[in-house]
C-alpha cells in the first residue's frame, strides 16, 4: 500500500461503497462518493479504485452464487449512476485527437466495464464512441467505417463470449488497416491471461488504467 492509499484508505472506501451497493441504497451510495471526494480522493481514484474495484467484487460474488442476479443488477445500476455522477465531476484534459470506438461483443450484456473505460478515456482527452452492450458485428463494422477510429476496443466479461470476440477481432483485421489498433479487455483475461495470446489484439487490458497506459505508448499520446 502506498502513502496515498494509507492516507485515504481506498480499500476501506471500496468496501463501504460495496455495502451500499448490496443494500441497494442509491442515495447513500452517491452521498458516500461525495464524501470520498471531499476527503481528498480524486475523481479518477473514486472511479477506478472504489467503483470499479467494488463492481469487480460484485461480479465475483455473483459468480460464486453468493448474491442473486437481482442483487447483481441492483448493484450494477448503482454503479452506473455513480459513473454518470463522476463523469459530471471530472476535469477533462485537452483533446489528443485520437478516436476510440468501444463496444461489447455480440451477446455480451455486461456493459459496465466498457462504459467505465469510455468515461476514463473521454476524461483523458480521447474522442470516444461508446456503442454499448451486445453490438451486432455488422453494426460494429458500419460504425468503424463511418467513424474511422484510431482504436477499436472490444469488451467481454463471460468466457462463453470469447468466440464472438475472436470473430469480431478477425472481422476488424480483415479491413487490412495497419494503422487501426485493436484492443480487447475483460475479466476472462485477468484470471487467464493466456486466453488473449492468439486473439490478434494490439492491446490487452483488464482495467481502465492499464488500457490507457498501453494506449499512450502505442499512440504517443500524453497521459
Amino acid at each position: 500500500m502506498n502513502r496515498a492509499d494509507e492516507m485515504l484508505n481506498l480499500a476501506a472506501m471500496r468496501d463501504q461503497y460495496l455495502q451500499q451497493q448490496l443494500l441497494g441504497d442509491r442515495r447513500a451510495a452517491l452521498q458516500f462518493i461525495e464524501a470520498a471526494l471531499r476527503d481528498g480522493a480524486s475523481v479518477d481514484e473514486v472511479r477506478c479504485r472504489i467503483v470499479q474495484d467494488a463492481q469487480r467484487e460484485i461480479g465475483r460474488l455473483w459468480q460464486e452464487d453468493r448474491i442473486t442476479i437481482a442483487q447483481e443488477h441492483m448493484a450494477t445500476a448503482i454503479s452506473q449512476l455513480a459513473l454518470a455522477h463522476l463523469f459530471q465531476r471530472s476535469e477533462f484534459r485537452r483533446r489528443v485527437n485520437k478516436k476510440v470506438v468501444i463496444a461489447c461483443v455480440p451477446g455480451e450484456h455486461h456493459e459496465f466495464p466498457a462504459r467505465l473505460l469510455a468515461d476514463a478515456l473521454e476524461v483523458q482527452g480521447y474522442d470516444v464512441r461508446f456503442l454499448g452492450a451486445d453490438v451486432p458485428l455488422d453494426s460494429l463494422m458500419h460504425s468503424i467505417e463511418t467513424e474511422t477510429p484510431h482504436v477499436v476496443a472490444l469488451s467481454v466479461t463471460m468466457l462463453f463470449h470469447l468466440p464472438a470476440l475472436r470473430a469480431a477481432v478477425a472481422a476488424v483485421r480483415a479491413l487490412k488497416n495497419p494503422e487501426l489498433l485493436v484492443a480487447i479487455g475483460g475479466s476472462p483475461f485477468e484470471s487467464s491471461p493466456s486466453l488473449a495470446a492468439d486473439m490478434g489484439a494490439d492491446v490487452v487490458a483488464t482495467d481502465a488504467a492499464g488500457f490507457i497506459s498501453q494506449l499512450t505508448q502505442k499512440l504517443g499520446t500524453s497521459a
